[in-house]
């Protein structure tokens, strides 16, 4: 018993190495962009890459490539988008579209002196990304997308609708759309536990969550984490969203039908720049029904033509970047370092 109890000290301990050895160097900074302020976390020299994270998540999300990168020669920018952890939250919805959040970006490039960068994005900083090179594809050097492939835009048909009727009332995004409801569960639920319940979830797509049960969660605090989610990991993303709260972040997908009325011009309009897509074979939004046959069969390449590599990680995730982060930074590298 007492070797046991000696080695799991121990490896507590290498965690805890591990853990200030991701931290060590990382710079932290407020800047203005686009009228508001955003925080952003950076660290070495060299040609820029800048780094977008998901929902639920932080610029923390991207710790492990932050380092890796900035070993390698690059500058790793990584924000708290708007809404997200020390930047800015407006309170109206209108303030999260497509356009507000390039706008930010954009304006980030701008204040630190880069007229083009590499963009590595997952999740919803994927859609974001997404909609930097359709908008701006002069800005972006290559795109590394982790997660989500481009979603080209119904000419018909509003996003929130198309979901709809394809998944029911139940699908999460439409679950998120009215103001306070969603809200309401998460705190009744608690942080930590909504927390833990997403970013642990392998269950594939499409994800629902029926009325009172919010992310598919319950109270049981047994849940285990995964080895590359500390619970100090965890406990610093439970701090900025219990200071923040999550209707900065939920009005993303409050504002996802306004997008599809601001991108109207842009139908049928191609992303012309390089692109390398990697995804989990276990991911919700790979196994969510017509995803694989876009990616696969001709729909992707056609939309981006500049499209390069498709990588399918077998048994991981969507959390991609966090649970396979070395051979994550190792694709991003291989990838943008042919430009």
């Amino acid at each position: 018993m007492k070797q046991i109890l000696h080695k799991l000290r121990e490896r507590e301990r290498e965690r805890e190495r591990d853990k200030n050895k991701d931290m060590e160097g990382i710079e932290h900074r407020m800047v203005s962009v686009n009228g508001i302020s955003m925080h952003i976390a950076e660290k070495g020299q060299g040609p820029t890459v800048l780094f977008i994270h998901g929902f639920p998540e932080l610029w923390y999300s991207w710790r492990h490539q932050i380092n890796a990168l900035s070993s390698l020669g690059y500058h790793a920018v990584a924000p708290d988008l708007r809404g997200y952890g020390d930047t800015d939250a407006p309170t109206s919805i209108t303030s999260y579209s497509c356009l507000h959040i390039v706008g930010d970006l954009v304006a980030l490039m701008d204040t630190l002196g880069e007229e083009k960068v590499y963009v590595v994005a997952q999740d919803w900083g994927a859609i974001i990304a997404w909609y930097l090179c359709l908008f701006r594809p002069e800005r972006v050097k290559a795109f590394v997308s982790l997660s989500v492939p481009f979603r080209p835009r119904h000419p018909k048909m509003k996003p929130v609708d198309s979901m709809r009727t394809l998944f029911g009332d139940d699908y999460y995004i439409c679950r998120f759309q009215k103001p306070g409801e969603i809200e309401a569960e998460i705190a009744q639920i608690g942080t930590v536990n909504v927390l833990k319940n997403v970013l642990t979830n392998r269950q594939p797509g499409p994800p629902c969550i029926p009325k009172g049960k919010a992310f598919q969660t319950s109270t049981d605090s047994s849940v285990t984490l995964p080895t590359w989610l500390l619970e100090e990991d965890l406990n610093y993303y439970a701090t900025k969203f219990g200071h923040k709260g999550f209707t900065g972040p939920l009005n993303y997908y409050r504002a996802l039908d306004l997008n599809w009325e601001l991108t109207g011009p842009w139908t049928g309009t191609q992303v012309r720049v390089p692109v390398k897509f990697i995804v989990g074979d276990l991911d919700m939004m790979y196994t969510t029904p017509g995803v694989k046959e876009y990616v696969h069969n001709g729909g992707f390449k056609k939309d981006v033509p500049f499209l390069e590599e498709i990588v399918v990680m077998e048994a991981v995730g969507h959390f991609i970047n966090q649970e396979r982060a070395e051979e994550v930074s190792n694709h991003i590298y291989d990838f943008i370092n042919k430009f």
